[in-house]
């Protein structure tokens, strides 16, 4: 019973659509919390920034810990404290102590994520290995896409303490499973690499903490300037680490490779789109057109649905079109449908937000996989677990960014309310934003891609003659 793959796929699947409904879940919540804990806008955002700033921050550092001690023992310790701080946010009497659970949810989700994927390599072999990850992706999808509608109804039928205590529970019925989970860790394992994991969650965390207090602090008072500027420093601090290890968690060598590059940059862009939209859209939906939160919930699958149908296809129109321009057109698309979706207005509904809610998805799902796919076969077959890595620390730490960056010009435009006047010209801004740095990140995309087709070819080339 140790040893069979099914307990593994059903523990890791069961964790994995919990982890993304903990954060677009709560997404939900944030004006019921705001209203019921009497906190300001810049509170509120921390329940959605510490959450996501803290899973950027220790994927990799848990990740190479899970190999040292174990992925079963790190993936239960991950599980044991994303349950233990959801219950705790559940019960939150007080705006602080929620963000500090959810900063703890935040980590716990980072080992419980990297393990569960290390878990299910190990147990699954060959065409077997393809099907699990295949459901993986699949259950990430899930989490995504229905979390909003989920959040609407437990919203509605037990209140905002229930998103937080629901997937909590979730994850203590996981916990249960793992005694059946077998052990596993690489024959050879490498180091935690503690000083680029402080820098990098340092400079990660006042930067965010810049963004977010800036408006109520104002922009020029010392604390935020010498936030921004610690996180700068910080930052240097990182990459002169990082560039001095044997070992490095964050391989600055393979951003010298322009097709992963450009890969990374596409998901930074694409999540950069979407991920703020799904926290700040659920609010705007409700305070200003008067949705109420399930029916926002609900609005919300317009966007996520796509991203559950579109990856099984994306690898069948590879067949026609190279992977590369597919993915350089999902980015464009992503642009295009937040240049659309600037028709938001009070009396929008569904039918208005449909066409640019779905365009943003059919981006988004285009890619999601092919995106992973691109970049492990950009980089040599020895460093895959990096680049893997790699790319989803820019997807997550790009995304916490764009929260926060979001959450600051709303915060600017309706004087911290999250209310008409100024919440619809505020996203208006905001999309048009998007939009534009979308389509320079699609041009520039293109750039790399090709430029590391260019400099491969040769390489093949002589590969070939060899062969």
């Amino acid at each position: 019973m140790r040893n069979r793959p099914t307990v593994v796929l059903i523990a890791v699947l069961l964790s994995t659509v919990s982890l993304p409904i903990s954060l677009t879940g709560a997404s939900v919540a944030l004006p019921d919390i705001g209203r019921d804990l009497d906190a300001g806008l810049a509170g509120v955002q921390w329940v959605v920034n510490g959450y996501n700033a803290t899973f950027a921050s220790f994927m990799l550092a848990t990740g190479a810990l899970a190999d040292l001690l174990g992925r079963r023992r790190v993936y239960a310790a991950g599980l044991a404290i994303f349950a233990v701080a959801g219950l705790a946010g559940a019960v939150a009497g007080n705006i602080v102590l929620l963000d500090v659970a959810r900063a703890l949810a935040g980590i716990g989700a980072a080992a419980a994520a990297t393990s569960a994927a290390a878990l299910l390599a190990d147990a699954f072999q060959g065409p077997a290995r393809a099907r699990a990850f295949s459901l993986f992706g699949t259950a990430i999808g899930v989490g995504l896409a229905f979390g909003p509608s989920i959040a609407g109804l437990l919203i509605e039928a037990f209140g905002w303490r229930a998103v937080f205590a629901a997937p909590a529970l979730a994850t203590c019925a996981v916990l249960a499973l793992v005694p059946l989970l077998p052990e596993s860790r690489p024959a050879h394992a490498g180091g935690v690499d503690w000083a680029g994991t402080v820098t990098f969650t340092s400079a990660l965390l006042l930067l965010i903490f810049g963004f977010v207090q800036g408006p109520e602090f104002g922009w020029s008072a010392p604390v935020i300037v010498a936030a921004f500027g610690a996180a700068a420093a910080l930052l240097a601090v990182f990459v002169r680490v990082e560039r001095r290890r044997a070992d490095p968690m964050f391989d600055l060598a393979l951003l010298a490779n322009p097709r992963f590059l450009g890969v990374c940059l596409a998901a930074a862009t694409t999540v950069a789109v979407l991920v703020p939209l799904l926290v700040y859209l659920p609010s705007y939906l409700t305070t200003v057109v008067g949705l109420s939160p399930g029916a926002a919930g609900g609005t919300l699958i317009l966007l996520t649905a796509p991203t559950l149908v579109l990856p099984l296809l994306s690898g069948a129109l590879t067949r026609l079109v190279p992977a590369p321009a597919v993915i350089v057109a999902s980015v464009a698309v992503v642009a295009v449908g937040a240049a659309w979706a600037t028709v938001l207005a009070p009396d929008s509904g569904a039918a208005t937000l449909a066409g640019p809610l779905l365009t943003i998805g059919v981006g988004i799902g285009l890619s999601i996989g092919l995106l992973d796919a691109i970049a492990i076969g950009s980089v040599a077959p020895g460093r895959a677990a990096t680049g893997a890595g790699m790319i989803n620390t820019a997807r997550l730490s790009s995304e916490t960014i764009a929260i926060a960056v979001v959450g600051a010009v709303l915060a600017s435009t309706t004087a911290g309310r999250l209310a008409d006047p100024g919440f619809t010209s505020g996203l208006r801004t905001v999309l048009w934003v998007m939009a534009g740095a979308g389509l320079v990140a699609a041009a520039t995309v293109a750039v790399l891609v090709r430029r590391g087709a260019a400099r491969a070819e040769p390489a093949a080339r002589a590969y070939r003659g060899v062969s």
